[in-house]
């Protein structure tokens, strides 16, 4: 039986287990997503976008520190309550200190990233949403880093996140993401069980062409280092939104 995103119970995501299991350091997978998405920062004005969105923004904080170079204004959205009450306790009350090489590196390779870890997550507005409900064209840039992949087992359902992702921006906005390659239905932790969607640079290419302009999918190998999700690396994808 295929597992659908409305069948799972998200606000049980196990975010202790999660960040153990991949940010508690900064790993090779990580400093690629950073080194690649910085460079796609790069080409950007300081402060250009008005408002962006990190769809499905998790616990993982070093989108919102890569989107602080450009974006005055970073709307972190997450349907899961365990994810959002992580969020609200590092935003607004206290950082873990695992993330401060996750900023140094940012900042190395922007230097328009605030000086500050805290600096960097100013602009960060917590949204306890569902992303498929966010309204159409309403963002200048819109991230998204291991969703629409990692919330269900059919590839329908996938390409519909995509589009929803692609969506939120108006036409012209730029998109910025990131995929676990050919990642099955994976476990977090000893036991919590989540639905996972295999995807390839040529799948990701084929439902994001209709919907995007000036597309560039490239990919990185497997972490070693990381937890053996049954993936085969991480797709990386720019462009820049078409209306859909």
């Amino acid at each position: 039986m295929t597992t659908h995103n409305d069948d799972v119970d998200w606000d049980r995501w196990p975010v202790s287990d999660y960040l153990a299991e991949n940010y508690r350091e900064v790993h090779a997978s990580d400093a690629a997503v950073i080194a690649h998405h910085s460079a796609f920062f790069r080409s950007l004005p300081p402060g250009r976008i008005a408002r962006s969105v990190e769809f499905g923004a998790g616990p993982n904080l070093y989108p919102l520190m890569l989107a602080s170079a450009a974006c005055r204004s970073i709307d972190a959205v997450e349907a899961g309550a365990s994810n959002i009450a992580y969020l609200e306790d590092q935003i607004c009350h206290r950082l873990d200190a695992s993330w401060l090489p996750f900023h140094a590196l940012c900042r190395r390779l922007n230097p328009e990233v605030p000086a500050t870890l805290a600096g960097a997550l100013a602009p960060v507005n917590i949204v306890h949403a569902d992303v498929r409900t966010l309204p159409p064209a309403a963002y200048g840039l819109a991230s998204m880093h291991f969703v629409a992949e990692s919330v269900t087992e059919d590839f329908a359902e996938f390409a519909d996140f995509c589009r929803a992702f692609v969506r939120t921006v108006r036409p012209g906005g730029h998109l910025v993401a990131a995929f676990m390659e050919n990642m099955p239905t994976y476990r977090i932790g000893p036991a919590s069980r989540w639905p996972g969607c295999p995807v390839t640079p040529a799948t990701v290419t084929e439902v994001f062409t209709p919907l995007t302009r000036d597309l560039d999918v490239t990919h990185i190998d497997v972490d070693p280092t990381l937890p053996d999700y049954g993936d085969s690396g991480m797709v990386l994808l720019t462009g820049v939104a078409e209306a859909v």
